[in-house]
């Protein structure tokens, strides 16, 4: 089983999670920036954290045979402290930089005004810069928020393909396939969404433009869990060939729409030919 894990925050995690995530098949990941649970109060903690994931985070998974990507945003419940904003007008000089393949994560957290315009200006510079956008739902109101989601999503004129809508459940997932976006699913031991109820949803409504993460942020969370996922879908009678593409396939063809995914040379992973199929991209650059 190989995997490339959509969203995990690895910034959150130790070498041992490395490690383990090696073991189990996971050779590339995209690490989303986000909120890291103690508030920042100024852009110069912004970029620290933006400097690590494009440096620091990226050699540290390459010590372990895995390749990292990152997506760089002011995340939505930052959006809401003014002290935080200018962060807005850096941003185009990280998302200029390598290994960067979305921007993200963007969204909603208490859909306030404040994260109306951050959403929105930032969804125009992933227009700007040719890049997908990774879309973060908010936790409370969770369809009218995937709703609110959907149509800035539509006014800011961004091709749906170009999208995935983020933390979805079984109330949310029929309007983000009925969009055009791709849908993105978080598998938590506790909360958000699980291994059997996440196989269900791939029996209900296919395996196109589905995106499954383990996310394992600094809460209650496993980073194996995109694993285990396939895992379960194998007892539940799909194909390894239905597991591929959920679990590789499908995040490499949607970041691969950002022309900058580097997936070989690295130690202890097996490219080959097939691996690269039918994807736009291979080590960087657009076709």
């Amino acid at each position: 089983m190989r995997i490339f894990d959509p969203h995990i925050h690895m910034t959150s995690r130790t070498t041992d999670d490395y490690e383990a995530m090696f073991e189990a098949g996971v050779r590339a990941l995209v690490e989303p920036a986000f909120w890291l649970g103690q508030p920042r109060t100024g852009v110069g903690s912004f970029t620290d954290y933006f400097d690590a994931l494009i440096g620091w985070e990226r050699f540290r998974a390459a010590q372990f045979g895995i390749r990292h990507h990152c997506t760089i945003a002011l995340n939505p419940k930052e959006a809401n402290d003014p002290r935080c904003t200018p962060v807005l007008d850096i941003l185009p000089r990280y998302l200029a930089k390598d290994g960067v393949v979305a921007v993200g994560e963007v969204g909603y957290d208490s859909m306030t005004p404040a994260e109306d315009e951050a959403f929105a200006r930032q969804m125009q510079l992933a227009i700007e810069h040719e890049l997908p956008a990774l879309v973060h739902t908010p936790h409370r109101d969770k369809l009218a928020g995937t709703r609110r989601t959907l149509d800035v999503v539509k006014e800011s004129g961004i091709a749906p393909e170009f999208v995935a809508v983020d933390h979805l459940n079984e109330m949310t997932v029929g309007v983000v396939k009925e969009s055009g976006c791709w849908m993105g699913f978080s598998i938590y031991p506790d909360t958000k969404m699980d291994e059997a109820r996440m196989v269900a949803i791939l029996k209900e409504y296919g395996t196109d433009k589905v995106l499954v993460n383990s996310a394992a942020d600094w809460g209650r969370s496993d980073p194996l869990k995109t694993y285990r996922t396939g895992t379960q879908m194998l007892e539940a009678g799909f194909s390894e060939s239905d597991v591929d593409k959920v679990l590789w396939q499908n995040p490499v063809e949607f970041y691969g729409q950002s022309g900058r995914l580097v997936l070989d040379e690295l130690p202890g992973f097996e490219a080959s030919a097939e691996t690269f199929q039918g994807n736009s991209v291979l080590r960087g650059g657009r076709q």
